[in-house]
């Protein structure tokens, strides 16, 4: 049995569900700024050091490369990890999805109990009533169809019998 309250604590808790993914959302998309922030750090070095490489050092050349090593990790982390919360989100959305249509579900199946629970003595009894009814009607259309079944017989069987009388009085009539 769920009563109302625990439907409001249930909405209550989805909607803080919801709003904790959508903060780990906000969350994740400023780790996606703080990873394009340090991206475009990364690149303004780079910048500098492809302008010192052209003077010719040859011992910043393989700080450079490392650099931009770095830098493409850095874009590789960031494609990924935009790939992952993509799903991520899509699959928390899915997920919500599923349980609030089986809450809802729920809540559908549940609603005719709870009005029972709500009503006055009176509606109760007729509803009580009309199920005992029900259930006596039934008793009574089994009853009809069986007294129906046995009239036919009967029928039957008398129609035989008039059958026997008309043929017994058409041969005395003969004789």
């Amino acid at each position: 049995v769920v009563t109302r309250d625990d439907v409001e604590k249930s909405l209550k808790a989805m909607w803080q569900y919801v709003k904790d993914k959508e903060q780990l959302l906000k969350d994740l998309h400023s780790q996606i700024e703080e990873t394009d922030r340090r991206l475009s750090v990364k690149q303004a070095e780079r910048d500098y050091w492809l302008e010192y490489k052209n003077i010719g050092s040859k011992t910043q050349a393989n700080k450079i490369m490392n650099l931009e090593k770095d830098i493409k990790e850095v874009k590789d982390d960031l494609h990924r990890a935009t790939e992952y919360y993509r799903n991520a989100l899509k699959a928390v959305k899915e997920e919500n999805g599923r349980l609030v249509e089986r809450h809802m579900k729920l809540c559908k199946e549940q609603a005719p109990e709870n009005a029972l629970r709500y009503l006055d003595k009176n509606s109760r009894r007729e509803i009580e009533e009309n199920e005992w009814l029900k259930e006596e009607v039934k008793v009574y259309q089994k009853e009809v169809s069986d007294l129906k079944a046995s009239i036919q017989l009967l029928e039957e069987e008398n129609i035989g019998l008039v059958t026997k009388l008309i043929d017994s009085r058409l041969q005395n009539l003969r004789v």
